[in-house]
């Protein structure tokens, strides 16, 4: 042996310096190492459909600007703290794996010189026992294989090594490792073979003497741990920290957002005059700049247009006023002339006097209706039978057979109103009735006690007629507001049920339009019986 060894230079393999080229076999993949999901239109509606299932509270400004900080930091130090782990990770393992590499070069190359060409088991064995006796401390185990003989220290039970680790070592003149989990422990197994030379400057070749190393990794699997306990403490830090800022840049962001919400309310509730502080020169201080500017020019539009409702009111009652006396005057004339006048010469007058009459009617409703616009519409209280009134009214007006009444006894049902506005009130009623409606009109009148104890006077008209559309409804006590474009020239003008709702309001009561299940529709009036001293002072005017 000692011949053959003269003449030939043991010595073991190098490891090649690409760290790429030193592993056989991959490890598998870690977390982190996990290719992320690109973005796409499945995770997008996935976004919204669990979005769409959050109470709506949850979806103000404020839970998303939270959310966002929220996620945007667990994004940020999970990242962070996935890239430390993992460059931590590779530089505490490389300079582990290194290290024993190294050392098990040199416990080789020590014991190669030693070992003849063509060793027996024996010869194995004594290798092993030298190596592992050189790292006794280490927790070593040692295999070594020639052909088929194997040898192992301290004992059997070495890992067996990957195929592609074994194919490695036979081929070719390199070192190599494998990181392996053995019962759920970390393993590294390292395959070294050993070349030899005929002389200086031969090529290095391959012996077949192959030494393989098993190493625990329990103290770079405690390191490792420690990293990721430490990585999920500065990740939770990282999280309160967002929280926090969260708060406060939700605040900062939505303070001018309460402010625009107050301001809309206000303006909601008539104070066109409201407007914003701004501040900054930021998306939300334009929109800020850009309320102002909307609420000015409302508050200038409205101005105007209040301003040119005043003047047609004030044209209005000044043309009523004006006509009012050339009309008593003509209506009067055309009063005696109608009595007079026979053949086609009666007729036009008649004709005359009644078209008189209707303009008449109409510029004694306009000044009414300027009256209740100028506040200048008194009510004359006095405490009279209500019954008593309503059927001087009908009867005064109507045949007996065309008002069915159902009135409380004489003296039964008292109450301080006006007398001359409730005549209006239930005149214009049973007009209304009779012209849009059908037989029989109905007139009842009764008490009613609501919850808070006051007592109200309750009249009610209702016909016989198809009822009223519910368009029309919600605009049915409007000036001039005609239900069907087919009664544009009817005898009524439109002023009628306005001037009577004004009245109502007047005397401090309600009025209401519905239709009735069988059909037809019902107007109820209440007035209210008890009134305070207050009434007095109150009916001086409507506003």
């Amino acid at each position: 042996m000692s011949d053959r060894m003269s003449t030939r230079t043991w010595r073991t393999a190098r490891m090649r310096k690409a760290a790429g080229t030193r592993r056989t076999v991959p490890e598998a993949p870690t977390a982190d190492e996990t290719p992320a999901a690109g973005p796409g239109a499945g995770p997008r509606r996935f976004l919204r459909a669990a979005l769409a299932r959050i109470p709506l509270p949850l979806r103000g400004l404020r839970p998303r600007l939270l959310a966002s900080f929220v996620l945007v930091a667990v994004a940020s130090a999970l990242g962070t703290g996935a890239l430390a782990f993992r460059e931590a990770r590779t530089g505490v393992l490389q300079q582990s794996q290194d290290s024993v590499i190294n050392r098990f070069r040199t416990s080789v190359d020590a014991v190669a010189p030693s070992i003849p060409l063509a060793p027996d088991r024996s010869d194995l064995q004594f290798a092993v026992d030298q190596v592992l006796y050189a790292n006794r401390s280490s927790g070593w185990r040692i295999m070594a294989t020639y052909g088929g003989h194997r040898a192992y220290a301290p004992s059997a039970g070495f890992v067996e090594p990957s195929p592609e680790m074994l194919r490695s070592v036979r081929d070719r003149r390199v070192a190599v490792f494998q990181r392996m989990n053995v019962d759920g422990r970390p393993r590294l197994v390292v395959g070294m073979p050993v070349t030899y030379t005929s002389g200086e400057g031969t090529e290095p070749r391959l012996s077949g003497f192959v030494m393989y190393l098993e190493v625990p990794q329990t103290t770079e699997e405690g390191y490792v741990e420690a990293m990721v306990s430490g990585i999920e403490r500065a990740t939770l830090v990282a999280l309160c920290l967002a929280v926090v800022l969260a708060l406060l840049a939700a605040s900062g962001v939505l303070r001018p957002v309460r402010a625009l919400r107050r301001a809309t309310r206000r303006m909601a509730a008539g104070h066109l005059d409201v407007r914003l502080d701004v501040t900054g020169s930021d998306e939300l201080a334009d929109l800020s700049q850009s309320f102002n500017e909307t609420a000015a020019e409302l508050e200038r539009t409205v101005r105007e247009l209040r301003r040119l409702e005043a003047q047609g009111r004030r044209f209005v009652a000044d043309v009523s006023h004006e006509l009012r006396t050339p009309l008593a005057a003509m209506s009067a004339v055309t009063d005696v002339l109608d009595l007079e006048g026979e053949g086609e010469t009666g007729e036009a007058l008649r004709l005359i006097s009644e078209g008189t009459n209707r303009l008449s009617g109409l510029v004694n409703d306009l000044m009414e209706i300027s009256r209740f616009d100028a506040g200048a519409a008194e009510l004359n209280r006095d405490e009279i039978d209500l019954a008593e009134s309503v059927r001087r009214t009908v009867a005064s007006r109507w045949r007996q057979e065309q008002v069915e009444t159902r009135l409380p006894g004489p003296g039964e049902l008292r109450a301080r109103v006006d007398p001359r506005r409730l005549d209006v009130v239930t005149a214009n009623l049973i007009g209304n009735a009779l012209r849009h409606g059908e037989p029989p009109v109905r007139l009842t009148m009764g008490v009613r006690v609501d919850g808070a104890g006051m007592a109200w006077a309750v009249i009610e008209v209702t016909d016989n007629g198809p009822g009223i559309a519910e368009e029309a409804m919600l605009h049915i006590f409007e000036r001039f507001y005609k239900a069907s474009t087919s009664r544009a020239r009817s005898e009524s003008n439109g002023l009628g049920l306005a001037i009577t709702a004004e009245n109502v309001r007047l005397h401090g009561g309600r009025i209401r339009a519905a239709n009735l299940p069988r059909g037809g529709a019902v107007f109820t009036v209440e007035l209210p019986l008890h009134r305070d001293d207050t009434d007095t002072e109150a009916d001086g005017g409507t506003r």
